[in-house]
This record gives C-alpha cells, sequence and structure tokens, in this order.
C-alpha cells in the first residue's frame, strides 16, 4: 500500500491550520502543522513532508526567504505560498524565489486542492533563486485586491522571466501599459530598453518609419538616417499600443519582422537582425476587426501567445478605496493638499461607472487634491464633483451589457425578498434573441442567407429559431 503524501502547513494562524488540516486529510492527505518558519525548517531538516504550504508573513521569518534554503536542503520539495498581503509585488517575489504557486488570501479551498494535486505530480528541479528582495518598503506598481486583479498578478507572476509574446486586452484607461512595463522592469531584460510606440497617435503614412527606421533621401523629407522603433528597443522590450489602429499594410511588414526576427528600413536594402520582445495592447475585438477585414488573423495569432485581459474599474470596485488612496498620496507627494476622504465618499465613487476606468478616478482625485477646500472628501463633494464630468458614452461594447443589468435588478427588486420564478435564464434569453434576429430579418428584407451570415448563425439553425419564436417574416419590407 502506497504512503500517503505528507505536506507540511506553515501559518502562524491556529484557524487557517485547522481548516487547511481538515481539508487536505479529507483529501486524503497526511499534514504536519507548524506555527512559525523555525518549526517549518526543523520539518524539512528531519526529511519531512513531501509538499510545503507556508504564509508569506511568519513570526519570526518572511516564508518567502525561507523557499530559497529549502530548495537547497531538499530539492525534490514543492512550496505553495499563501498571503493576505495580495500584493503584485508579493506575487512577483513568490515566483523570483521558486514557489510552485502563489495564492491570495482568502483562497477558495477547491482552487488549492487542484493546485497541491499539480504540485505533486509535477517534478521539478531546484528553483533558480534571484538575487535577496530589497528590505526597502515595496514601491506601488498596480494596486488591487480583487480577485480580477489577482489573477492579473498571478499570470504577471508566470510570464516576467519569460521571452513570451503577449497581447493586453481591456479598455481604454485601465493600465494596460502599466502592464507592459511590469513584465519588462521585473523581467530578465530590465537592463535594456523599454520602447513604446502608440498606433493610434501616428500618421499611417509614418507608421513604417517610425517602426523601421529610414534612408536618407527615403522619402520627401528625410534629410538624414533616423533608426526606427525596433533599433531603439533592441535587446529590451517593443511596446506595440492600440495594435488594433494599426494600417493593414504595416500589418504585412511587422509579421515578417515576427517571423523572420530581421527588418528592413524605409528605403534601405539589407537586412538587420532584432532581438526585442513584444507585448502589444488593444482596447478593440480584434476578432471582430479580422472579419471585417481591417486586422490580419496571421498577426493576431503571432501577437496572441499569451493574452492577459486588464479589468475594467467597474469590475473591481472592492479596489476602488486603495486606488483613491494612494493617488491622494500620490497627490501629496507632488505638493499638493494633503487630503483623506471618508468611508461614504468611498461608497459614492463605487457607485459611478467609471467610463474612463483607473485613468479617470486619478484625473478626478487629483483634481479634488488641487481643488477641494476640506481636509476630509465627503460624500456632497463627490456629488458635485461627479455631476460636473462630461457625458460619457457607455465604454464600447458595453452598453447593452448596463442596460440589462439596469433592467435585471429593477425586475428583481420588483420580487422584494421572494425570487422570480425557475427557468429565467431562458427566458432572458429569448427576450434577447427575439429582436436581435427580428431586427436582423428586417435589415436585410427578409433574406435569411444575409440573416444568417450576419448572425454567425447556421442557415438552418436560423429557420428553426424563426419558427421556435414565431417570428414573422415581411419579405422585401424595410
Amino acid at each position: 500500500m502506497s504512503k500517503k503524501p505528507s505536506i507540511i502547513v506553515a501559518d502562524d494562524d491556529a484557524g487557517v491550520r485547522t481548516v487547511l488540516r481538515r481539508a487536505l486529510e479529507q483529501a486524503g492527505y497526511e499534514v504536519l502543522l507548524a506555527s512559525d518558519a523555525g518549526a517549518l525548517w526543523r520539518c524539512i531538516t528531519d526529511g519531512a513532508g513531501d509538499l510545503v504550504i507556508t504564509d508569506v508573513i511568519m513570526p519570526d521569518e518572511n516564508g518567502l526567504d525561507l523557499i530559497p534554503r529549502i530548495h537547497a536542503a531538499r530539492p525534490e520539495i514543492r512550496v505553495i505560498a499563501i498571503s493576505a498581503r495580495s500584493t503584485l509585488m508579493t506575487a512577483l517575489k513568490a515566483a523570483e524565489k521558486g514557489a510552485f504557486e502563489y495564492l491570495p488570501k482568502p483562497f477558495d479551498i477547491d482552487e488549492l486542492l487542484n493546485v497541491v494535486g499539480r504540485a505533486l505530480k509535477s517534478r521539478i528541479s531546484p528553483a533558480e533563486v534571484g538575487p535577496d528582495a530589497e528590505t526597502a518598503e515595496e514601491p506601488t506598481i498596480l494596486i488591487g485586491r480583487s480577485t480580477a486583479m489577482q489573477t492579473v498578478f498571478r499570470t504577471l507572476a508566470r510570464l516576467v522571466d519569460t521571452d513570451l509574446t503577449v497581447l493586453i486586452e481591456g479598455e481604454s484607461g485601465t493600465g494596460k501599459e502599466l502592464v507592459a512595463r511590469v513584465l519588462h522592469d521585473f523581467g530578465k531584460r530590465r537592463g535594456k530598453p523599454f520602447v513604446a510606440i502608440n498606433m493610434a497617435a501616428i500618421p499611417r503614412e509614418l507608421i513604417e518609419s517610425e517602426l523601421f527606421g529610414h534612408e536618407r533621401g527615403a522619402f520627401t523629407g528625410a534629410t538624414q538616417r533616423a533608426a526606427g522603433r525596433f533599433q531603439q528597443a533592441d535587446g529590451g522590450t517593443l511596446f506595440l499600443d492600440e495594435i488594433g489602429d494599426m494600417p493593414i499594410e504595416a500589418q504585412t511588414r511587422l509579421l515578417r519582422v515576427l517571423q523572420a526576427g530581421e527588418y528592413t528600413t524605409v528605403g534601405g536594402r539589407a537586412p538587420t537582425r532584432v532581438d526585442v520582445r513584444i507585448i502589444a495592447a488593444t482596447h478593440r475585438d480584434l476578432g471582430r476587426a479580422i472579419e471585417r477585414g481591417l486586422f490580419r488573423d496571421d498577426l493576431f495569432f503571432r501577437l496572441n501567445v499569451v493574452p492577459l485581459r486588464v479589468p475594467p474599474l467597474r469590475e473591481r470596485a472592492e479596489d476602488l478605496p486603495d486606488l483613491v488612496r494612494h493617488f491622494l498620496a500620490r497627490a501629496a507627494a507632488e505638493g499638493l493638499s494633503r487630503k483623506t476622504i471618508d468611508d461614504s465618499a468611498i461608497e459614492r465613487l463605487k457607485e459611478h461607472r467609471w467610463p474612463g476606468n483607473v485613468r479617470e478616478l486619478e484625473n478626478l482625485v487629483r483634481r479634488l487634491a488641487a481643488l477641494c477646500s476640506q481636509d476630509v472628501i465627503g460624500r456632497e463633494v463627490i456629488d458635485a464633483a461627479l455631476a460636473e464630468l462630461p457625458a460619457h458614452a457607455e465604454p464600447r461594447g458595453n452598453g447593452l451589457t448596463h442596460s440589462v443589468e439596469q433592467h435585471l435588478r429593477a425586475y428583481f427588486s420588483a420580487h422584494g425578498t421572494a425570487l422570480p420564478a425557475a427557468g429565467l435564464y431562458a427566458r432572458i434569453l429569448r427576450e434577447v434573441e427575439r429582436p436581435l434576429i427580428s431586427l436582423c430579418l428586417e435589415a436585410t428584407r427578409g433574406n435569411q442567407i444575409k440573416a444568417s451570415r450576419v448572425l454567425g448563425l447556421n442557415r438552418n439553425t436560423l429557420r428553426k429559431k424563426i419558427r421556435d419564436l414565431e417570428i414573422s417574416l415581411a419579405r422585401g419590407a424595410k
């Protein structure tokens, strides 16, 4: 009979140790408990345990600093780090120190058991240990305790030491360039250049010259040779912001560079080898752009090696207090009046949709720091400030979502403490589906072939839906 895997749980919180012990024992593991780093180390040196789950903050030593020593003494041991200090730096340091996985508290027990299973099944060599962590206070880079941002942090921790091409997707103002800078600044290219270029800000006739450089006399006004962004970023990272706005002809040349690893300047003849990591970002739906013939699908596949979505602020409202206080502190450090904000004002900010995302929030906070006469910002100040904001259209692709959300909120509210009748999901889908198909048929003058193409449905499927939804056909009507 095979021996049960043995797991060391190290945490100074007795409640956490109890919860983990029960869950792991129910899953069929043996559990050894340690309340501090010293007890954990004694288990390691005694040869106990097949896996370690350790908190980062321990009473006698930082749990992450212990990981390299564990790997040096017991290379076969995998370490899972857990922490209530759920910052980007914690995730990055956990990866740097060689943790198999990092999980922020509170974590889902099923997710933990899944990670434990993967850790025990995998075989890893001793982790390569980076330089000691800085003792200075962590710089604030990306802020977020929300589940959505913790997912981003964990993905970044896995990517920083790779050269994989990353496509960052997210609405304007969510911090896509900040994410790209983290990938560079904490990666193996951090001593090399980080070069950013915004495709939407460059005239289309100049994009190739900006990317690849040009020779003297290559075009009118080219009085001398100029280096392009690829040459400037050689050895480092090239960040292609708003890649969805890149003209199709420039996309073709970019694809060739990504395939061959070399480029030719505008007006030049000899190809130049280049070594850059590509990170691209877009707020557009590239899938839709491909369907419309505005973006090359082969370039998309080259860029979309690792997709990384940055959530909009409305999906991470729990991060808003930390963001506001960070922006207030930054404003004070820059010489503006030091302000604080009360809880009622924070709640009011959470009610706003933030179509401009974190950038819009930062601008508002800086404006309040400069113009607000009160030392403590209250709800009435926020009400007045939000009322002065220009009217925003809903973010691209989210107008319908917002309308449906408002409709459903009113629907649930109308039931009071009771719940709607069973089958709500199907009823809501039917309410959306019927007008969608009806209006599409109206737009195509009843032509089902065109309508099926627009909807992306098989023609037989469309016919069945027309029959099931009892949609009347007025052929030729517009």
